[in-house]
């Protein structure tokens, strides 16, 4: 059924029920509960392009992803995370609109979306410290949310993180516990604001516990299995090899873990793994014990519970800004143990 012929099943004008399924003030309470009775019951679905002309909103969402950050589009993580935000957006009656972008032509995207009302706001990925996508999105007055934090930003935002630098603080933590002093650090890219929080807890950890931090076992770099297995080579190849690793992503731990293999070594037992776990749809750290001690924050709730966010800030504009931080639950796994003497 198509609006003329539900306009028609009710004996009023077009304009009438478009205005009364569009929340209009002028349509009475009792012709607004009326329609929308009709509509649930013929099986009627406005047409979201059509209700965008006539509100003023396009009832999309947008996500711009720069080729700096273009493997996250083919990444698990970055997967789950719009699986999860998909679904709050179709709950809403929202569509999504993804974008790739050069690094340089990012904010020229941000004008035009703007600008064409293409989108009713976007989700910020892949902050950097002081990014200045902050304040250009705020001088657009676009509705924007962020995935993470910028250090150093000096502008006003909401944002959903998780407490990256607890997380890796107490993970150091317990790997040091358990005896271990040469631990390495497998991050993600440390111009990413979540790598330096995730560096900063490492620190602090092993300083808490009086140990040495060998920059020789410091690397950063996009969160591949690969990425994981090569640093792993390269520091057992070292003449003092890590007892233990601490990894910014179970994909990569998985590659740590393949290094283990080559060489004859059991996690958990001659060498210790510790990583953060995204609880992946398709990659579950779910046995029991799990198969990877892991800091656990769910990256499929975070994008649903950001959409919200955002949806909230469009609809109440002038709203204070939502800081949301979360804390990773901590899980001992089968991949950690005491120092092999």
């Amino acid at each position: 059924m198509n609006l003329k012929e539900l306009s028609k099943h009710l004996g009023l004008s077009q304009t009438t029920v478009s205005r009364a399924l569009n929340g209009y003030p002028e349509v009475s309470e009792a012709t607004r509960a009326r329609v929308v009775a009709a509509a649930q019951a013929q099986g009627y679905s406005p047409n979201v392009r059509a209700q965008g002309l006539a509100t003023g909103h396009s009832r999309c969402i947008g996500h711009v992803i720069s080729v700096g950050d273009s493997g996250e589009m083919v990444n698990p993580i970055f997967g789950d995370f719009m699986a999860g935000a998909g679904e709050t957006y179709a709950a809403h009656g929202y569509d999504m609109m993804l974008t790739r972008v050069g690094e340089q032509d990012e904010a020229e995207i941000y004008r035009s979306l703007r600008a064409r009302g293409a989108v009713d706001g976007v989700v910020m990925h892949a902050p950097r410290f002081d990014d200045s996508r902050l304040r250009l999105l705020n001088d657009l007055g676009l509705p924007f949310v962020v995935h993470g934090r910028s250090s150093g930003a000096q502008v006003p935002y909401s944002y959903l993180d998780v407490n990256n630098r607890s997380a890796f603080y107490e993970a150091t933590r317990h790997l040091t516990g358990l005896g271990h002093r040469r631990i390495a650090l497998i991050n993600g890219q440390e111009r990413l604001d979540f790598a330096l929080r995730r560096r900063q807890g490492y620190e602090e950890g092993m300083a808490e516990a009086g140990c040495a931090i060998d920059p020789a076992l410091m690397t950063e770099d996009e969160m591949t299995e690969d990425y994981g297995y090569r640093s792993a080579v390269d520091m057992f190849d070292r003449p003092d090899p890590p007892t233990a690793f601490l990894v910014s992503s179970i994909i990569c731990a998985a590659g740590v873990r393949r290094a283990l293999d080559d060489r004859n070594l059991r996690a958990g037992r001659d060498v210790s793994i510790a990583t953060f776990d995204d609880c992946l749809s398709y990659f579950r750290n779910s046995a029991a014990p799990p198969v990877f001690t892991a800091m656990r924050s769910s990256v499929r709730a975070a994008g649903a519970a950001l959409a919200e966010m955002l949806i909230e800030r469009i609809d109440k504009p002038g709203a204070a800004h939502a800081r949301v931080l979360w804390e990773a639950e901590f899980v001992v796994g089968a991949s950690t143990g005491p120092v092999k003497e």
